[in-house]
């Protein structure tokens, strides 16, 4: 694959996780979003759909999962990675939803930060910003 078409696909990809990014309010069910957004620490959580949250929680973790893997395609060109990734993201996925699933279900305003967090990790591609400086530490103390 040419540069060009390396470059290309990742700005594509980058733009993609950008854009669910910014459009994220219109793209999916979240009333999290607002509640996070407000005073959130002393209120309850709103009424939610915990089937449609939980769904579109999945939809937009599977999206930015291949908007990633196309990231780290056109960076890195090796089945390996990619196929490290899959599951990474797949195992890091289900280890996730567990606990959100649980916090949610418990939740106490008092004591959001796990929370948030495991929420914010599920719906921001930061995993992909963690593995791609690892990837290229990894090639270059492996000398390719």
């Amino acid at each position: 694959m040419s540069k060009a078409v390396r470059l290309v696909l990742g700005l594509l990809c980058l733009a993609g996780l950008l854009f669910v990014r910014f459009r994220e309010s219109e793209l999916f069910y979240d009333p999290l979003i607002n509640y996070f957004h407000g005073d959130f620490q002393n209120t309850n959580l709103p009424e939610l759909s915990m089937f449609k949250l939980i769904g579109n929680l999945l939809l937009r973790y599977g999206i930015n999962m291949l908007f990633s893997l196309g990231l780290l395609w056109a960076i890195f060109l090796d089945k390996n990675i990619l196929k490290f990734v899959i599951i990474f993201y797949l195992g890091i996925g289900i280890l996730l939803l567990i606990p959100f699933y649980i916090l949610l279900k418990d939740y106490v305003p008092s004591e959001y930060l796990a929370f948030f967090y495991v929420r914010r990790f599920l719906i921001q591609p930061l995993i992909v910003f963690l593995l791609i400086p690892a990837f290229f530490y990894y090639r270059k103390v492996n000398g390719q």
